[in-house]
Parts: structure tokens; sequence; C-alpha cells
């Protein structure tokens, strides 16, 4: 049985950093695609960055106002995926969730999702 469990959230000032944590049971981070998501109140889910399995390349896909900011990463040996958040600013506030499903690539739909992290950036 698949199973996300995010941590890390909280508040934080603009221009400040967070990491968040995703750990995985029930099947190995590096296997299939994984993707971070955020749903701000009011406003319908978005994808933030999404990674492929190790076994085609690991490629990442991050959306356009992240790149630069955000890194996503994988800790094998821990079972975790990572979302290293530097320079948030207010519109970055939302709940993040990060999600999985059995395949490779980042495209189409995840069925697998952890029950979110709220990230507060604010004075």
């Amino acid at each position: 049985q698949v199973q996300l469990v995010e941590s890390g959230g909280g508040l934080v000032q603009p221009g400040g950093s967070l990491r968040l944590s995703c750990a995985a049971s029930g099947f190995t981070v590096n296997r299939y695609a994984m993707g971070w998501f955020r749903q701000a109140p009011g406003k319908e889910r978005e994808g933030v960055v999404c990674i492929d399995s190790d076994s085609v390349g690991s490629k990442t896909y991050y959306k356009d106002s992240v790149k630069g900011r955000f890194t996503v990463s994988r800790d094998n040996a821990k079972n975790t995926l990572y979302l290293q958040m530097d320079s948030l600013r207010p519109e970055d506030t939302a709940v993040y969730h990060c999600a999985t499903k059995p395949s490779y690539y980042c495209s189409g739909e995840y069925d697998s999702w952890g029950q979110g992290a709220q990230v507060t950036v604010s004075s």
C-alpha cells in the first residue's frame, strides 16, 4: 500500500527558505515519477515540479514561476522526496502535496497523494 507523508511546512518571511519532505512507503521513491503540487485558498491545484523515474533518466519539470528558486530531490536510502524552496514569495503560500503514480514518466494523472503541508509566506 502506497503512503506519502509530508512534513516541513510552516510560516516564513518573504525571501526565506523551507524544505518539504515526503516520506514514502509501499514503493521506492526512485522507481516511479513523483511530483509536488500546491493549492492556494480559492484556487485550483497546480503542479509545482515533477521528476521522472530513475529508470528513464530522472528528468525534472518545473513550473515557470518556481524555476531557479525551488529544487526537487530524492534520497533513496531514506525513501524520501524533498522540495527545497528558496527566495519564497507571498504567492507561494499554499498547501503543498506530494504525489506519485505507477508510471515512469511525469505526464498523466497521479493516483496517490499525501495529506499536505501548509506553507505560509508572510511578513
